[in-house]
C-alpha cells in the first residue's frame, strides 16, 4: 500500500485489489451490502483495508465503515473521508474535520478516455482552456468525480460533469449553481488520483 500526505492535512492510500480482499469486510459491512456480487465485495473490502489503515495512523481501532442510504461512507466522529476504486485498484482518503470540511477522491487507470466522452465531461470553457492531449486524459473525469463525492454530503444534491468547472493550473474546482469552490489535487502514476476538498476557514 502506498500512503501519501496531501496539503499536510489529508492522508491518501492506494493499493491493488487482491483476490482475498472480500474477507476483510466486517460482518456488519457484509450484511449491509446485501446480495452484492463478489467483485463488488472484493472492491469494497480493498477500499476499507486502506481506510482502516489510514484511520489507524490517527489512533483509531479497526472499525466498520458502513454507508448511508445514499451511499456516503460513515466515518468516525472527527473524520471526513472518501473511498474509490476501479477494476484493479482501490483508494481512500481521510482527514480530520477540524482542518478539512469536505473530501472526495476518485481513481482511474492512467489511460486515455474512451472515445466520445470528452463532450460529456468537458465544459465549453474547459475545451478552450485545455489542449486536446489533456482533454483525452482522465484528469477532468477523476477531478469532477472527486468534487461530486465532496459536494454531495454537504448539499445532498447530485452533480453532472457540466456542473463543475476545473482549473488545474489554479488547483480549484468551481460549482457555479452552488457558488462553491473546492481545492483540487491530481496525482499521476500508473493510475490517476483526483482529490477535491474544502479547508476550514481558519486553515491555510
Amino acid at each position: 500500500m502506498d500512503i501519501i500526505r496531501v496539503d499536510q492535512q489529508i492522508l491518501v492510500g492506494i493499493r491493488p485489489i487482491e483476490h482475498v480482499d472480500e474477507a476483510a469486510l466486517f460482518a456488519s459491512e457484509v450484511a449491509a451490502m446485501g446480495r452484492a456480487v463478489l467483485k463488488v465485495r472484493r472492491q469494497s473490502g480493498a477500499a476499507r483495508i486502506i481506510a482502516r489503515t489510514l484511520l489507524g495512523t490517527l489512533g483509531f481501532p479497526p472499525m466498520s465503515i458502513l454507508k448511508t442510504q445514499s451511499g456516503v461512507p460513515i466515518w468516525p466522529v472527527g473524520i471526513v473521508g472518501s473511498l474509490a476504486h476501479h477494476d484493479t485498484v482501490a483508494a481512500a482518503a481521510i482527514a480530520e474535520t477540524k482542518a478539512i470540511g469536505a473530501l472526495g477522491i476518485d481513481v482511474e487507470p492512467n489511460e486515455p478516455l474512451p472515445s466520445g466522452l470528452i463532450d460529456l465531461i468537458a465544459t465549453s470553457r474547459e475545451k478552450r482552456m485545455y489542449d486536446s492531449r489533456l482533454l483525452r486524459r482522465r484528469d477532468l473525469f477523476v477531478l469532477k468525480e472527486a468534487v461530486y463525492k465532496a459536494f454531495f454530503p454537504l448539499c445532498n444534491e447530485t452533480l453532472e460533469f457540466q456542473d463543475v468547472e476545473i482549473d488545474i493550473d489554479s488547483t480549484v474546482a468551481y460549482v457555479p449553481k452552488a457558488n462553491c469552490t473546492f481545492s483540487i489535487q491530481i496525482h499521476r502514476s500508473k493510475n490517476v488520483i483526483g482529490l477535491a476538498y474544502l479547508k476550514r476557514p481558519d486553515r491555510r
